[in-house]
């Protein structure tokens, strides 16, 4: 079963995509699926894992050629989150996304030092991405951040804490956000880059006990008199950080629209695979009206999904993807796929509770994402005050 949006392909879709969607797709199979139960144990994804996948070309494919990338751009990354959601884990491919949202904050405002040391490290799976925003009192609203960098005898010296950090086990570079002025100023928040593996004064903190996304490695961050070279201020300007994250959080936001549209298309073909096979009162539950008419709500609302998504993908690659659209992707899509995959479960009725089905896993996994890079509720204030803007 097919999604009837894929049967025409959106304009930007080469050859070239369709190679690298199956090599995704082959990678999905062959790697995330045998080794998703034990990644789920250990609560985190194999070093391994991430340097086969740098290996293959699967990691930073929009950095350029000169800098280890595939030089290609956003549809490619498009394409390899549409091929690993072939797999039921959301692990591999949450970290993905925070590993590429990391390399994307490096190639637009890094200096050009700082794009030779860690791109081509990025770009093989050398160094896995991190970054650190949220604290424990400050989520959403990043003017209410805490975490502190003073500028001592040319040094700076990081003081506070971190919390939900996705890749915190795995990291080889943390891009980590800091008060560099008096609180409630716009300009006093500056992005640093380090590499954390030994770093005095930091500590990586437990793994947090997660309703979901059981083998990502989320975990708390601790600095204490954590000392930064000058040089590790991301574009070598501090107080640009606010700047630099409203400016990436839109890209951000479009990869969890395509990571979402992309997970609600295979649930619900594992949807309709059961329903083809599951035998109630003589026959296959899919034969039922009900059964059939829910299915075909959810094949629109996935169809429906990937449009936008494919729409989405053009606007960024005509750099026209403004804020109030990458809200509205990343709000619909997302809280759309959460009510997708609750319906698909109720198909499976008890078997979708169990957790070897795949189709539990990713109800769980799924509820994330409507938190993930800015609450729901936070996108749709967003979306309001354009519209406000633009009557």
């Amino acid at each position: 079963m097919h999604n009837p949006a894929e049967a025409v392909p959106p304009p930007w879709m080469t050859a070239d995509h369709t190679a690298l969607f199956d090599a995704a797709a082959r990678f999905a199979r062959e790697v995330i699926a045998p080794n998703e139960e034990r990644w789920r144990r250990e609560h985190r994804v194999d070093l391994a894992t991430w340097r086969k996948a740098g290996d293959l070309g699967l990691l930073a494919t929009d950095i350029p050629a000169e800098y280890g990338g595939a030089g290609g751009d956003f549809s490619h990354e498009a394409v390899i989150y549409r091929g690993m959601a072939q797999a039921a884990d959301s692990g591999f491919l949450v970290g993905r996304g925070v590993h590429s949202i990391v390399a994307g904050y490096v190639m637009e405002h890094g200096t050009p030092a700082q794009k030779s040391e860690w791109l081509p490290r990025l770009a093989s799976g050398e160094s896995v991405g991190a970054i650190a925003m949220t604290e424990p009192g400050a989520g959403s609203d990043l003017k209410g951040m805490a975490t502190r960098a003073e500028l001592r005898d040319g040094r700076y010296v990081l003081q506070g804490a971190k919390t939900y950090i996705s890749n915190a086990l795995n990291m080889g570079l943390l891009i980590v956000a800091a008060r560099t002025q008096g609180p409630g100023s716009a300009g006093g928040i500056t992005l640093f880059l380090l590499d954390p593996r030994g770093m005095p004064g930091l500590t990586v903190g437990r793994v947090l006990d997660k309703m979901g996304l059981h083998s990502q490695d989320t975990c708390e961050l601790f600095f204490e008199d954590c000392r930064l070279d000058a040089d590790a201020v991301l574009g070598g300007e501090p107080g640009r950080g606010l700047h630099q994250l409203m400016g990436q959080l839109p890209v951000e936001r479009s990869i969890l629209g395509v990571t979402a549209a992309a997970q609600m298309a295979h649930a619900v073909r594992l949807t309709y695979a059961y329903a083809r096979e599951r035998k109630a009162f003589g026959q296959a539950v899919g034969q039922f009206q009900h059964i059939r008419f829910r299915m075909a709500e959810l094949l629109t609302r996935s169809a429906a999904a990937t449009v936008f998504m494919d729409h989405v993908v053009q606007m960024r690659l005509l750099g026209k993807l403004d804020a109030a659209t990458a809200s509205m992707a990343k709000w619909w899509v997302t809280d759309t796929y959460c009510n997708v995959v609750d319906e698909c479960l109720q198909v499976f009725g008890g078997a979708g509770y169990m957790n070897e089905y795949p189709i539990a896993r990713m109800y769980a996994d799924a509820r994330v994402m409507k938190i993930f890079a800015g609450t729901n509720e936070i996108m749709k204030e967003l979306i309001a005050r354009w519209a406000d803007a633009s009557a």
